[in-house]
């Protein structure tokens, strides 16, 4: 048993922040951006939570599914900046979508998440624990960004991507995912720090904090090593697959892995020109808008990969 893609939906904020804008309230300029990642702009909530974007997103796919709430099994949904510590994320968005029948969990492994969430999905599935998941990718990274470290908050943006998955024994799909705990602190964002009435801790909360070139170093390395993992495993030819859909981190990222790759950058669709970097969200934003311009026929052979904080990492084939 594996899974196939019903479909697809996706979330972004109103308000969209080019970097002219950034310039405006910060030391930086839309070259300074650009050349450095290809990012132009981005969007950021002004009111949208991360539960409002996520349930905006999956009703979405949920309508071009033909499926009914009460019909989802479980809804996995992937995130670093939830509404709450609990209930889940995934909780309140069953709230809202009146997903009765769900059980709900989310997944914190950052920009892999949505990949993670995937493979969870075809676990669940070939276990026969279900038929039709939700699964989903949705950040509100705005509210963990230090607005006046440039070298950071530029680069991240908010919105929400989903998929309603099936059960189908016909699709073949096949996953290579990881994680190095080891190099967690080249991309981290603490929590609450402890303070209760045996520690007196004046600490407030963290923001994100990013070593820019140890995770390019990391991502450039291990990016092609997950991809051409999933091509051996189900020794398929690279020539075969019609896109490799990459977390949208970095432009120079994904230039530096198709060309280790040997693929044309043809195969590899962007969008982080227009929505920076938005973490779990950004896989699923993408195909989204690539299943809604007409990009993908049934049958096509397509890579996903993510690669981010943790770190983690992971790539998934399978037929749309």
């Amino acid at each position: 048993m594996s899974i196939k893609i019903l479909g697809t939906g996706s979330y972004l904020p109103e308000k969209r922040i080019t970097n002219d804008d950034l310039s405006k309230v910060m030391d930086t300029s839309d070259e300074w951006i650009s050349s450095r990642t290809g990012i132009r702009a981005r969007h950021i909530s002004v009111k949208d939570t991360t539960c409002d974007m996520a349930v905006k997103a999956a009703r979405i796919a949920l309508e071009e599914s033909k499926v009914a709430p009460e019909e989802l099994d479980y809804i996995f949904l992937a995130t670093v900046s939830p509404d709450c510590a609990t209930p889940s994320t995934a909780c309140l968005v069953q709230s809202e979508l009146g997903a009765v029948n769900a059980t709900c969990m989310d997944i914190n492994a950052a920009c892999s998440g949505f990949l993670f969430g995937l493979n969870t999905a075809m676990a669940y599935t070939k276990a026969k624990m279900a038929k039709k998941i939700l699964v989903i990718g949705v950040e509100t990274l705005s509210k963990l960004m230090d607005w006046n470290d440039r070298s950071t908050c530029v680069l991240f943006g908010d919105g929400a991507g989903c998929a309603v998955v099936e059960a189908d024994e016909s699709k073949d799909v096949i996953v290579d995912v990881g994680s190095d705990g080891s190099l967690g602190k080249v991309l981290m964002c603490e929590e609450r720090p402890l303070k209760n009435f045996l520690v007196d801790n004046d600490e407030s909360m963290s923001y994100v904090s990013m070593n820019g070139s140890e995770v390019f170093r990391f991502a450039v390395k291990k990016v092609p090593k997950t991809v051409q993992a999933v091509l051996d495993q189900g020794h398929i030819d690279k020539d075969d697959i019609k896109y490799f859909v990459l977390h949208q981190a970095n432009q120079r990222i994904i230039e530096s892995v198709a060309r280790r790759l040997k693929v044309d950058l043809d195969k590899f669709p962007m969008n982080l020109d227009q929505c920076g970097n938005t973490s779990a969200a950004s896989i699923p934003i993408l195909l989204d808008q690539m299943n809604k311009e007409g990009m993908l026929e049934r049958g096509d052979k397509i890579i996903l990969c993510g690669f981010g904080g943790g770190l983690t990492w992971g790539a998934i084939y399978l037929e749309w």
